[in-house]
């Protein structure tokens, strides 16, 4: 009876010791397809921008190294591998598309808007500007810089029929209002094209029609295609689309499917 209990004592503090071992931190997983919010990957940025300023905040946890900067008068939070860096330092880096709700779990924090950039690097270096197409930061979504048009790519006016029961470009920007929420179809010129930006793929066509502001029409889509291709899209429009810094959409067609013709 008493080896029965002396060997019952040991079982629980066995299993004591077991429930009390400390547990590994576990990083921050990288921010994959799915991670934003929905709202998040409607908008793309048609150009790469640089963001400069003082470090009022700095912490490093979950593998990677998140500073803020003051930008005009508004805090700016960026996230990289880890670095070294302190509070007053002078810091540029360049940003692509910002996450909403980013939720760190090793910080316990959720970021209002927070950008995952490559690269972190002291002001008086210059610019910080990424290379094309540069490789995601660790699986991030870093988006690599949009393909340029090679200025060859002219879209003369005439040049492209409308698709029969669809739209011109200048079509869906100047009837935009009543054509939000709707399923249209425009034949088009693909001018830039950029892969897997949260997911989706990114294309501008144009048909020759319209004016600055109104002749370039953004459009996501599964499917591929090339600069210089000629393409059927069909996908739904929504208006008027801000996604801050500066990258504002007066009409994105979104989940559209591309034919190549």
């Amino acid at each position: 009876m008493k080896k029965n209990i002396i060997i019952s004592l040991m079982m629980v503090l066995i299993s004591s010791v077991a429930c009390n071992k400390p547990q590994a931190i576990k990083p921050d997983p990288a921010p994959v397809n799915g991670s934003a919010p929905t709202h998040v990957h409607e908008g793309m940025p048609h150009q790469e921008s640089t963001f400069k300023g003082k470090v009022t905040q700095t912490m490093d946890s979950g593998g990677y190294t998140y500073i803020a900067i003051n930008k005009d008068g508004k805090e700016v939070w960026a996230a990289t591998k880890l670095m070294k860096v302190a509070v007053g330092d002078d810091v540029a880096f360049a940003i692509d598309m910002p996450m909403t709700n980013f939720t760190s779990k090793t910080l316990n924090r959720t970021f209002d808007q927070i950008y995952f950039v490559k690269s972190i690097q002291p002001a008086a270096d210059g610019s910080n500007t990424m290379p094309a197409n540069h490789p995601d930061m660790a699986g991030h979504m870093a988006a690599p810089a949009p393909t340029s048009a090679p200025a060859s790519i002219v879209v003369a006016a005439g040049s492209l029929k409308k698709a029969d029961g669809g739209y011109s470009v200048d079509e869906i920007f100047s009837k935009k209002t009543e054509l939000a929420g709707k399923s249209v179809q425009i034949r088009g010129k693909v001018v830039k094209f950029t892969p897997q930006i949260m997911g989706k793929n990114w294309a501008h066509i144009k048909d020759g029609t319209g004016s600055a502001g109104s002749d370039d029409l953004t459009i996501t889509t599964s499917d591929t295609a090339k600069v210089g291709d000629t393409v059927l899209a069909t996908g739904t429009l929504v208006i008027d689309q801000d996604f801050g810094a500066g990258y504002k959409y007066p009409a994105l067609v979104e989940k559209a499917k591309l034919v190549v013709e």
